[in-house]
């Protein structure tokens, strides 16, 4: 069964990126905001913490947090 999905009154600079990000894509604004969603749901899987350090590009190797530091 279709769905449609709406967006009202997106940041005019929100819109603005995602017109520049469709076009580095060759897509138009829909098939663009329809690939961000698909790749969202198909990448819900969990994340460990030492990936959340390695993509954060912090350099951190460790998830201990000490509690001077909170």
């Amino acid at each position: 069964m279709p769905v449609t999905l709406l967006i009202k009154n997106p940041r005019e600079d929100v819109a603005r990126r995602l017109k520049a990000r469709a076009a580095r894509n060759h897509r138009s604004l829909q098939g663009e905001l329809l690939a961000i969603i698909e790749e969202a749901v198909n990448n819900d899987a969990p994340v460990s913490p030492a990936e959340v350090l390695t993509e954060s590009g912090l350099g951190l190797k460790s998830v201990i947090i000490s509690r001077s530091s909170l």
